[in-house]
């Protein structure tokens, strides 16, 4: 996917003045590196000090520890998965090759290289994935737990193959900060979890390619870091990182200035990316955890170093953890909303960790839990790993006395019934910042489970770059549960990260177990929507309304990948399994429209779900076709039925 001309036109149109100017002294800048790229000082007597407490391996879980081995041993192999794509290259990687499209990104001057493009470059999230080196900390983890050198020599081996492949400005790989910012996350971790080992200062702070990837890494993020409307989860990546680095890393006359820079913008980043309900403001949850990940390991970073970290950022991360704890089902799954990546921000456990659950053990570990938290039953490897660094701390602000329903800056709200129905409604922001880059058209959409399984599901993602219809279709308002007029959506996109237009969106109520919002999206009509979860029934009722003029109508409703369904008229009957028991519902659809289920179709793409990036399998969605007459509404009642 290249950029056109007319994008660049609008990219620009979505920028302040101080934005720009920053950009043209960016592109100054790189100018000014290709002719005289900077030297890394030299540098005497490094050491590396911010280890793990003693005893800190001692108290990670058995079981935690035994699913981390079993994902050390495949990797040892050779073995891992990204975004779909399953690799058994990776006991000896080229750091410059896409498995999934044969491609191997170009060679030459970092910020020449067209990365957007596929035909050029290849799928860039598949070249970038592995080298976030987020698989050798889970080596280097394997290592601290079993003491086994083979994990330790593997991940120096892959280290010093990537510091070559990949020297300062060269290649796909120092384009963009964010990949920089976990990057030094996870080196400083590798770090830390090799201490034990009779390599590990040899391979870091007395190797001078290890101190000059690791100054020069800092210094990218210094002179480029993400700015105005590009400020979302990756300046929060790029501060995580670069902070992580200068207090594990203090062994730079710039030390102390990144230090302090980097900790000033993350607090003032926090602040920026989140709502003071605790909910992201990017209303996408995969980078609320994203964040949060990110958060809390840059505190346990300058908490170990004795570096003062100003309360607003424990306040933040406090108030995102109590927020994912009250947005959950009762199977720890958060709301699918907007883009998502499968991005982390540190990673030292194995396959069927529970992202969630460690996240909120962690948070349960730093902060404590509040009476109505959902129980956490699994256990992880990095909970332990960071409580250990993490100074306790008392909040200073009062908590949720009982669990929220309405997250009003947010626009989010949940209800909740009896045999586990959970239901999500969205009537916020569009999206954060002028371009809302991970923002979906998904006004008014809801979002139904039951016992954690997906009735009425949102799609997914599926991907980014290189396959246009399919990031079209993920992210339009026909992709959601929701109300589509005249085939258009109800935000206008500008490219694949960007939108040009917002539809506003304004909650009407949301008292008990009724909610009700309303957007401007389509010009000339106000879409309206009532849901009603009559607990005691087991029934969700859900009345679209549209005040306007006459207008073609589709109405969307998206069921889960385990929901089989038999449509007859206007009536579809649900049935799955949970558990080895047999489920059921039946979903009475408005009469006024003609209804068909889509299932699996291509051109144009209808009736998917996307569990993960790069992974999407057939789903049916039933669509109702029809026109608006502006007196008459359309009702949809879901009831379930054990």
């Amino acid at each position: 996917m290249t950029m056109s001309v007319g994008w660049y036109l609008r990219r620009l149109s979505r920028m302040g003045p101080q934005e720009v100017a920053g950009r043209v002294a960016d592109t100054v800048r790189r100018r000014r590196w290709r002719a005289t790229p900077p030297d890394c000082p030299n540098v005497t007597g490094a050491r590396f000090t911010a280890v793990l407490p003693a005893g800190t391996i001692a108290a990670v879980p058995p079981d935690a520890a035994k699913r981390l081995v079993a994902e050390a041993d495949l990797l040892m192999d050779g073995h891992a998965e990204f975004f779909g794509v399953v690799r058994d290259d990776l006991a000896d990687p080229d750091w410059w090759f896409d498995p999934k499209t044969g491609r191997r990104a170009p060679e030459g001057y970092a910020f020449d290289v067209p990365y957007r493009s596929e035909d050029a470059v290849g799928d860039i999230k598949q070249i970038w994935e592995p080298s976030r080196h987020q698989y050798l900390t889970q080596l280097a983890a394997a290592y601290a737990l079993t003491g086994d050198e083979r994990y330790a020599e593997r991940v120096a081996e892959h280290l010093r193959s990537w510091w070559e492949a990949n020297p300062p400005l060269r290649g796909v790989h120092w384009l963009s900060g964010i990949e920089l910012g976990i990057r030094l996350m996870s080196w400083v971790w590798v770090r830390r979890l090799l201490d034990g080992w009779p390599g590990a200062a040899g391979l870091f702070e007395d190797n001078p390619v290890a101190r000059n990837q690791i100054w020069h890494h800092q210094r990218w993020l210094a002179a480029f870091p993400s700015r105005g409307s590009s400020a979302n989860n990756h300046v929060i990546a790029e501060d995580a990182g670069q902070l992580a680095a200068a207090c594990a890393f203090d062994w730079f006359p710039e030390s102390a200035r990144w230090r302090t820079g980097a900790l000033r913008s993350l607090e003032r980043q926090l602040r920026a990316n989140t709502y003071l309900s605790g909910l992201n403001r990017e209303l996408a949850t995969e980078y609320h955890g994203l964040v949060l990940e990110l958060g809390l390991a840059a505190l346990a970073e300058a908490d170990a170093a004795g570096v003062q970290v100003p309360a607003t950022v424990r306040l933040v991360l406090l108030r995102m953890t109590d927020a994912l704890a009250a947005v959950v089902d009762n199977r720890l799954r958060p709301p699918r909303q907007g883009d998502a990546d499968d991005g982390h921000g540190l990673i030292v456990d194995g396959a069927g960790t529970d992202r969630w659950g460690s996240l909120l053990a962690t948070g349960d570990a730093v902060f404590g839990r509040l009476d109505w938290w959902p129980t956490v039953t699994g256990t992880d490897v990095r909970t332990p790993l960071l409580a250990a660094l993490v100074k306790p701390a008392e909040p200073s602000v009062t908590r949720p006395a009982s669990r929220p329903t309405h997250f009003a800056d947010a626009g989010m709200t949940i209800l909740r019934g009896p045999e586990e129905i959970w239901v999500r409604c969205d009537g916020g922001p569009h999206g954060f910042l002028s371009i809302a880059a991970h923002a979906h058209a998904d006004a008014l959409s809801v979002e139904v489970r039951h016992d954690g399984v997906d009735v009425l599901a949102d799609p997914g993602t599926y991907c980014y770059h290189g396959q246009p219809e399919w990031r079209q279709y993920f992210r339009s308002t026909l992709g959601h549960n929701t109300l589509q007029l005249d085939g258009a959506d109800q935000s206008v996109s500008g490219g694949p990260f960007l939108w040009t237009r917002h539809a506003q969106s304004r909650v009407l109520s949301a008292e008990g177990a009724r909610w009700s919002a309303e957007h401007d999206g389509y010009q000339g009509s106000v879409h309206r929507r009532q849901v009603e979860l009559a607990a005691d029934e087991q029934e969700l009722r859900i009345v679209d309304e549209v005040d306007g003029p006459r207008r073609e109508a589709r109405l969307a409703f998206h069921l889960g990948p385990a929901i089989t369904a038999e449509l007859a008229g206007n009536q579809a009957r649900l049935t799955w399994t949970r558990d080895g028991e047999d489920r059921s519902a039946v979903l009475d659809l408005p009469a006024q429209l003609s209804w068909q289920a889509h299932r699996g179709e291509t051109e144009p793409p209808l009736g998917w779900y996307s569990e993960g990036f790069g992974r999407k399998e057939p789903a049916t969605t039933l669509i109702g076709t029809g026109t608006t007459d502006g007196t008459e509404g359309f009702t949809t009642v879901l009831r379930f039925r054990g």
